[in-house]
């Protein structure tokens, strides 16, 4: 899950298989009583019928958490003004040691922690250049770049556009958050 519409589709799905959502966030839903068996394959059914998939092994939570961290801070976040590094804010988001995460993130997603934050800083940027609110050193900053040059070479390393491009292109090619 990954926005709150997603959050209000689970919450739905699980009342409608008669369970109590004792809480719910991105990523998790804690419900009542706890399901077993059969209950569990209609879970993953319903779920997958809305796109989403039911995480039973520990360490891909684990991952799916690091995920939601990082979505969170970078969609939702302003990451001019953030008073730690990223990676202290994921380690701490998810309450395990950095190492470990970036290890067990890269053997599960075949791509580092740090790729998957330039992938969604990316579709953040392309997002704010379809907006057109602001320039691409508004841009730059907000998203925590040193420089809009530095925004520039990643953007087009990634897209194979440069932002200018995107924008004259009628942006072309976004990709849904939770499919990165």
């Amino acid at each position: 899950m990954v926005c709150g519409r997603c959050i209000v589709a689970v919450r739905e799905q699980m009342e409608k298989l008669n369970f109590l959502v004792s809480d719910i966030t991105l990523g998790t839903v804690q419900i009542y009583p706890d399901p077993e068996g059969l209950q569990l394959e209609n879970i993953g059914t319903s779920l997958k019928m809305l796109g989403f998939e039911l995480i039973d092994k520990e360490k891909d939570q684990l991952v799916e958490r690091v995920k939601n961290v990082i979505i969170e801070l970078v969609h939702h976040s302003d990451l001019a003004n953030l008073d730690q590094s990223m990676v202290s804010l994921i380690s701490s988001g998810v309450n395990k040691d950095y190492t470990y995460l970036s290890r067990l993130f890269s053997d599960s997603e075949s791509l580092t922690i740090e790729k998957f934050i330039i992938h969604q800083k990316i579709e953040k940027v392309k997002e704010l250049i379809e907006y057109g609110e602001m320039n691409l050193n508004e841009i730059s900053v907000k998203m925590g770049y040193s420089s809009s040059s530095h925004l520039s070479a990643q953007f087009k390393s990634i897209t194979g556009l440069s932002p200018s491009k995107f924008k004259s292109a009628g942006s072309p090619g976004r990709t849904a958050i939770d499919k990165i």
